[in-house]
């Protein structure tokens, strides 16, 4: 029986995309509105919601809400594809490297320019299609996470990165759901959370929400994962996902690569966690995923005071690519990939 997580990061509500406004966790818990396009890029530029899988059904609810708008004040149809078309290249503009961004804004133009009928049957298709892929999110999520348990040992003690939980996704959870079904079945599981400078999103996010569940979960900053391997205190790391390449190359928060790097030496098992929806199989290898380069006041900056000299130099990409080398299997909704991933990758989109 898979664990009942009660958070749902992203629910299409009538005419309005109701969102957590994640930037205040865990410190608030809100919700907020999002009533236009615009708002909803500002609210997955600015990180309001993040996490691969709910950027992705982020999109898809812009793109309703944006032909809502456009509906409102043009009626030749023609005209009207061409602008959904416009607001759809602005809504994948808003964060390059996460592909499911990309994959639902792209299900929605699809679906739009295949409806005979008109407008307003436009619309009314596009509403239902995001409500239904929200619905899925959640159910991929969960067939994952027994995907995954099934190969967690009997009180293991699993490293995570970043949050790949029900805030990264609609609910549930990538790599967290791996987690909260594993500790369904035995719960002796527990869990090491990475902090993830500079945003964070371990401290505030992942331990936000295992802590809610009852998980026990220990929080230990970025640099640590090696020292714990040593110490043979984890026995296998599970994490999200932002891209993934046809080679099984992985875009993930930054200090993922890190990670997999200490895993493969201490010999501790390296798994990624991602609905198909994040395998872009239009890019050969790791090489062509496009990474993000963020705002240094991530970095210069905590709770808005300086923590650094003001004169310094900063380079903050938000992601890093771990090769498929370091990876020791990808838990999908269709199960567990292996190496040669190019191969399994290939037979999971056939299946």
């Amino acid at each position: 029986m898979a664990f009942e997580s009660k958070i749902k990061t992203i629910e299409w509500i009538g005419n309005i995309s109701r969102i957590i406004d994640q930037t205040l966790l865990p410190y608030e818990f809100k919700t907020v509105d999002i009533k236009t396009c615009d708002e909803m890029y500002s609210a997955i530029k600015d990180m309001l919601v993040r996490g691969a899988p709910a950027i992705g059904i982020a999109g898809v609810h812009g793109m309703v809400l944006a032909a809502l708008e456009l509906g409102e004040k043009i009626k030749d149809k023609k005209l009207f594809l061409e602008e959904l078309n416009k607001k759809a290249q602005y809504l994948k503009s808003s964060r390059p490297t996460a592909v499911n961004l990309m994959w639902g804004v792209d299900k929605q133009m699809e679906l739009a320019k295949n409806i005979n009928g008109s407008i307003e049957e436009i619309i009314k298709n596009l509403k239902a299609n995001g409500i239904k892929l929200e619905n899925e999110d959640i159910e991929i999520n969960k067939r994952m996470g027994d995907y995954g348990a099934s190969i967690v040992p009997k009180g293991a003690a699993i490293l995570t990165h970043c949050n790949a939980g029900a805030l990264a996704t609609v609910g549930y959870g990538t790599a967290l759901g791996v987690i909260r079904s594993a500790y369904a079945k035995d719960p002796t599981i527990k869990v090491f959370a990475d902090e993830t400078r500079p945003r964070q999103q371990g401290a505030r996010l992942t331990t936000w929400e295992l802590t809610q569940d009852g998980i026990p979960t220990t929080l230990i900053t970025d640099g640590m994962c090696s020292y714990f391997m040593s110490k043979g205190m984890i026995d296998m790391v599970v994490v999200g996902a932002d891209r993934i390449a046809a080679n099984g190359d992985t875009a993930n928060k930054i200090g993922t690569y890190t990670v997999a790097i200490a895993a493969k030496y201490h010999n501790v098992p390296f798994y990624i966690a991602a609905p198909l929806s994040t395998i872009d199989i239009s890019i050969k290898s790791g090489n062509e995923i496009p990474i993000e380069e963020r705002s240094h006041e991530e970095v210069t900056h905590i709770n808005g005071d300086w923590i650094c000299a003001k004169e310094v130099n900063i380079i903050n990409p938000g992601f890093d690519v771990t090769p498929h080398e370091l990876i020791t299997g990808i838990i999908t909704e269709k199960g567990i990939l292996k190496p040669d991933f190019k191969e399994s990758i290939k037979n999971a989109f056939q299946n």
